[in-house]
């Protein structure tokens, strides 16, 4: 498989003269993409691209917008086949590195209740070079996303946390979805006060807030928000209402009601419903970016595993 470019190439035509180079995608999120390795019955297994970050890239692009996702995976099987998965999502595969180390997996072994763990001390994820991305990406973006276990993952936390604030400094948006995991167990406070100290939007769930803070949600909410009043926080509760607390106003409003197949991925769809939503329409009204937003996590469970949700099947949930 040939490896992506990290520079933006112009594409040359049959006279010998250059295209303009390909745009720069208006929305990056940046953190983990791994391989979930889930067991299934007896010694079968089966493997399945993921990661939260990705997910989130997967999500907004199915629903229209340029995107990227900006990390690093391996040369072996399973990164051939995250590789290929955002080639067919429409992800913009310069801002995906190959490096020839392990990839990251995550070893889900039961599945209800979940329990799993992580396997990549050393792996691709941890070699993401954000110096090696195109040239000029920045001046393209409009939001950056970051989140999940690559903020928990060090070297690479400080990196993405160094990106953020980078991007930051030149006016791009940023959303911050912790999305706990169990490697936030220990030592983790002081990348959640720095991410969610430079975010403009902060997506949890009601578990997220609980594990995170080892307190009531409320509390949590309120020590949460104490980190930065001035951004946006969405809180989703599964089936239950949703909190979007926004400048000047709180809104709570129930998911669509539908019959759910799988919650796999339903939190990733409904922040990048939400990202689409602020992109695309930012003159509308919060309450209608918080229903698009719950359209689109509620979309992703009527299908089993982690589906993106188009436009389409948003649209119809809204109705």
């Amino acid at each position: 498989m040939q490896t992506p470019s990290t520079t933006s190439p112009a594409t040359a035509t049959a006279g010998g003269t250059n295209a303009a180079p390909k745009a720069f995608p208006l929305f990056v999120s940046a953190g983990d993409i791994l391989t979930d390795l889930v067991r299934m019955d007896g010694p079968h297994w089966a493997s399945h691209p993921g990661g939260a970050g990705w997910n989130v890239a997967r999500a907004v692009a199915r629903l229209g917008v340029p995107t990227a996702f900006a990390g690093s995976i391996g040369t072996d099987c399973f990164s051939d086949d995250l590789y290929r998965a955002s080639e067919t999502a429409g992800l913009d595969l310069r801002f995906l590195q190959r490096v020839d180390r392990a990839p990251l997996l995550a070893i889900v072994h039961e599945t209800h209740p979940p329990a799993y763990f992580f396997i990549g001390d050393a792996s691709a994820d941890l070699a993401f070079d954000p110096e090696s991305l195109p040239e000029g990406w920045m001046g393209g973006v409009r939001w950056a996303h970051f989140g999940g276990i690559s903020l928990a993952r060090a070297p690479l936390s400080a990196t993405l946390a160094t990106l953020a604030a980078d991007l930051r400094s030149q006016g791009v948006k940023i959303s911050f979805d912790p999305n706990y995991r169990n490697l936030m167990q220990q030592g983790y406070r002081p990348m959640l006060e720095t991410m969610a100290a430079l975010a403009d939007l902060i997506k949890v769930s009601d578990e997220d807030l609980r594990c995170l803070f080892g307190t009531d949600e409320d509390t949590a909410l309120e020590e949460l928000r104490a980190m930065n009043r001035e951004a946006t926080v969405l809180v989703t509760r599964g089936s239950g209402p949703a909190t979007l607390i926004a400048p000047g106003e709180t809104i709570t409003a129930m998911p669509p009601r539908i019959e759910v197949v799988d919650t796999v991925g339903a939190g990733d769809a409904s922040i990048g419903g939400l990202l689409f939503s602020l992109m695309q329409r930012p003159e509308r009204a919060w309450r209608d970016h918080l229903a698009f937003a719950l359209a689109a996590g509620a979309a992703a469970c009527r299908h089993a595993g982690g589906h993106s949700p188009t436009l389409d099947e948003v649209v119809a949930l809204l109705q």
